[in-house]
C-alpha cells in the first residue's frame, strides 16, 4: 500500500464517533439494522453494547479505540479491497485495522449474509 505516515497519522487522530454515523447511515440505506452493525464491530473488537456507547460519548480516537480492543483472531480473514487498497497490503497494524472496520460495514452494506461477515464456517 502506498500510505504514506500522514494518512497513517490521520487515521490514528480521527474520532471514532464522527465516523460511527456515516457507518450507521450506510448500512441503514441498505435495510440493515444497528443492532446487525454492532454484533460485526463487536465481532471485530470485543466490545459489547455497553462498552461501544462509552467510547461514543467519549469521543475516542481510532488509535485510542483499536488500542484497547481485543481484536477477533479471524481478522486476519478479511480480505480484499477496500477505498482502492488491498488490505492484505497494508502495513500500518492500525490503518489495517480501521479498514478491516471498513471492509465489514462494506459487506453489511451490501447485503453479505452475518456467517459470512463474521467469517464463520
Amino acid at each position: 500500500m502506498n500510505n504514506t505516515n500522514q494518512q497513517d497519522e490521520r487515521f490514528a487522530k480521527m474520532s471514532f464517533s464522527l465516523v460511527y454515523p456515516l457507518y450507521l447511515n450506510k448500512i441503514e440505506k441498505k435495510n440493515r439494522t444497528r443492532d446487525e452493525m454492532h454484533k460485526v464491530i463487536e465481532w471485530l473488537t470485543g466490545y459489547d453494547e455497553n462498552k461501544l456507547k462509552e467510547l461514543i460519548e467519549s469521543k475516542v480516537t481510532f488509535e485510542e479505540f483499536f488500542h484497547n480492543a481485543t481484536l477477533n483472531p479471524n481478522a486476519h480473514l478479511i480480505t480484499g479491497v477496500i477505498c482502492g487498497y488491498r488490505i492484505e497490503d497494508i502495513k500500518n497494524p492500525l490503518t489495517k485495522q480501521v479498514r478491516y472496520l471498513d471492509k465489514l460495514i462494506d459487506e453489511l452494506a451490501k447485503g453479505r449474509k452475518m456467517e459470512k461477515i463474521l467469517r464463520q464456517a
